[in-house]
């Protein structure tokens, strides 16, 4: 899930070897580290999780699946620093796969029923305004900008609070107790998302979009 480690939609870019971007300049080398290797394994996940809850029926099996991939989403910052493989690809691949992880589980969850509308419509629609907005933003030429810490906050709640919806509704012995956790988490996870969505990245990326119509007007 959307794990918002990672960037988000700001500031100018820094021109790179063979063209600008966030992208430009990626190395080969960039793509084999074991960071980028363990997050492309998450990747690999979303279908097996699809696959557990639908060709499965299986609620126990896919909220556990999720569970680990959510409690599991600091492993590859960890290896970037531990081999020190940082990369940009890898600042972005990250968050990328997290955010898909976010916006395939959820709407699942949503036909399997195991998670409230009001939950399910305010966590997408937020994922979706800060990814039309990177895009948009990236479009221009405007970078991403590392997260803050409400927005990791409200996505590491949210990461565990879907996944508890899911389990809640399963055939586990502790299902009962599950709901009451996924309440825990979920309030605070979507007001810390929000509240970093409008009132720390949309301020940000208006200083972005200043920044560079002011470098536009002294270069005209």
């Amino acid at each position: 899930m959307p794990a918002e480690q990672g960037p988000e939609p700001g500031q100018a870019p820094e021109a790179g070897d063979g063209g600008s971007g966030p992208l430009a300049g990626v190395r080969l080398a960039d793509l084999w580290t074991w960071p980028n290797l363990f997050t492309f394994l998450r990747l690999l996940c979303i279908p097996l999780f699809l696959w557990l809850l639908f060709g499965r029926e299986n609620r126990a099996a896919a909220a556990w699946l999720l569970g680990g991939l959510g409690a599991t989403d600091w492993v590859d910052g960890w290896l970037a620093r531990r081999f020190d493989q940082a990369t940009e690809l890898g600042a972005l691949f990250d968050p990328t796969v997290d955010r898909l992880l976010f916006l395939v589980a959820v709407p699942a969850i949503l036909i399997d029923g195991s998670i409230p509308l009001i939950v399910a419509v305010l966590a997408l629609s937020r994922e979706v305004l800060v990814a039309v907005a990177a895009l948009a933003l990236g479009a221009i030429g405007i970078a991403p900008f590392p997260v803050t810490w409400e927005g990791k906050t409200g996505t590491f709640l949210l990461m565990f609070a879907v996944p508890l919806f899911l389990g809640a509704e399963s055939t586990l012995s502790y299902a009962p107790a599950l709901i009451w956790l996924a309440w825990l988490f979920v309030v605070p996870g979507l007001g810390y998302s929000w509240y970093s969505a409008l009132f720390q990245y949309l301020p940000a990326a208006r200083a972005g979009l200043a920044d560079r119509d002011a470098a536009a007007s002294a270069t005209s």
